[in-house]
């Protein structure tokens, strides 16, 4: 284990999506997800990438087909959503715009919504 690593905790809405996925495979993202200070401070666009809206900041970390939203608090990473890249591919496509996946999502209304929905959700 690196030093270093934060604890994560999951909501109600992102512990669902997790368990929705075949057990080999969540076993293998979560084998995967592993937070350091390091990860946060030296993002690098591939793994980690930063979303900001009016002073909120996100983080996503990219695993092979997933995307999981998260923020750090006190300490802890927060998961507020696990996605699958389609959820936002889709979006990327329709909307025609030409900008990286991450800046996107911060302009998008829907995008924030699904990550409120996680916010107020029940930390497990």
């Amino acid at each position: 284990m690196r030093s270093g690593v934060l604890q994560i905790v999951f909501n109600e809405i992102s512990a669902a999506e997790l368990s929705g996925l075949d057990t080999l495979e969540q076993l293998e993202l979560l084998e995967e997800f592993k937070v350091g200070k390091e990860d946060l401070e030296n993002l690098n666009g591939e793994r980690f990438g930063k979303i900001e809206r009016d002073g909120t900041v996100l983080y996503r970390y990219r695993s092979k087909d997933y995307r999981f939203y998260f923020e750090v608090k006190e300490g802890a990473v927060i998961v507020h959503r696990v996605l699958h890249k389609g959820t936002f591919s889709d979006f990327l496509f329709r909307s025609k715009m030409p900008l990286a996946e991450d800046e996107a999502l911060a302009g998008s209304k829907h995008f924030w919504k699904l990550i409120d929905e996680g916010r107020n959700a029940r930390r497990l």
